[in-house]
């Protein structure tokens, strides 16, 4: 254990560097060369550096990441974690990857200058680099709807997308479909290749042979899912029934159906999956699978906050139950 009080000077002398080099790494500069920044970050975590103002304390924030902001979906998260930094008297600061699955080195650059209590990436990831950058300067995070697997050391909120995916086609089957199609979000992310899988799940269990010209790729907004609801439902034996991997997706497949002069649900019956408001009020009511957005972002404030205060999380990974929020979309095929 080192005893004496750490400084720049004593990190810079033992990394064989210079003081200036060392003030860049605490910075999160990008121009320093990796094997000397992986030095650096190493003598600053056993030192449990933290560079601080004197006499002040980390700012009272939490930066809220996002990969792409916009929608409802994002809204109901923001209000979740606002509720409890509001409670806490935190402040928020909102930051967006542009549609990337990871920031770019300038966010990290102005969250080491913020100092903020911790951070969290919603559906989005931090590298090797960036996560030792954070862990390095003591800046807790969590992540929300991991894109991956983040592994067991990382703290994550998520909810049980397999069983989401495999309660939204069992309900389809009960009705009695057969030909029933899935578009998922982005193949790369886990949620999305977990409700595949429970939909697929579904499908066998039921004694339904899986098609996979029946199951497409989205990136959960509208288009792609209209432009993929299209496609199917202009095969020559057209499904049934279409299972969204997002309310949103859902309303691509509206768009498709209208266009196609196909009435939901009496010529197509279609799932969704987030219950968001809109689910409520589109023509018909939306069935859709409930995920707990707004608890999951309130868990995910909680988690961070204790995190930063010094307390372990009883558990790193939590998935929150799902339910079926049947409404007026589904019904029996014709015929």
């Amino acid at each position: 254990m080192v005893s004496e009080r750490p400084t720049i000077a004593k990190i810079a002398e033992e990394a064989g560097v210079s003081v200036p080099t060392v003030s860049k790494v605490l910075n999160g500069r990008a121009d320093v060369a990796e094997a000397t920044r992986a030095r650096i970050e190493s003598l600053i975590q056993e030192y449990g550096y933290r560079r601080r103002s004197p006499g002040t304390a980390a700012s009272p924030m939490i930066d809220l990441v996002f990969n792409q902001l916009g929608g409802e979906w994002a809204m109901e998260l923001i209000r979740g974690v606002e509720e409890v930094a509001r409670a806490e008297g935190v402040e928020l600061v909102l930051s967006e990857c542009g549609g990337a699955l990871r920031p770019r080195q300038q966010w990290i650059e102005s969250v080491l200058n913020r100092r903020p209590l911790g951070v969290i990436m919603v559906f989005s990831d931090l590298d090797a680099d960036q996560r030792a950058q954070l862990e390095a300067r003591g800046i807790p995070f969590v992540v929300v709807d991991p894109v991956g697997d983040v592994g067991d050391d990382v703290p994550s909120i998520g909810s049980a997308n397999w069983s989401g995916g495999r309660m939204a086609t069992a309900h389809l089957r009960t009705l009695g479909h057969t030909r029933i199609a899935m578009i998922g979000g982005p193949i790369e992310t886990l949620c999305s290749r977990q409700r595949v899988d429970g939909y697929t799940d579904a499908l066998r269990s039921t004694g339904v042979e899986v098609d996979p010209s029946l199951i497409r790729y989205g990136n959960f907004e509208v288009g792609g899912a209209y432009r993929e609801a299209l496609a199917l439902l202009r095969l020559p034996d057209r499904p049934t029934a279409i299972f969204a991997g997002s309310d949103m997706q859902a309303l691509g497949v509206y768009q498709a159906a209208r266009e196609l002069g196909l009435e939901v649900p009496r010529d197509l019956s279609v799932v969704g999956y987030d219950d968001l408001p809109v689910a409520q009020f589109v023509t018909p009511a939306l069935t859709t699978v409930h995920q707990p957005l707004h608890q999951m972002a309130e868990l995910a404030a909680r988690v961070v906050l204790d995190l930063s205060r010094g307390r372990t999380p009883t558990a790193l990974r939590l998935d929150l139950a799902v339910d079926m929020r049947v409404r007026d979309s589904t019904a029996e095929p014709r015929g």
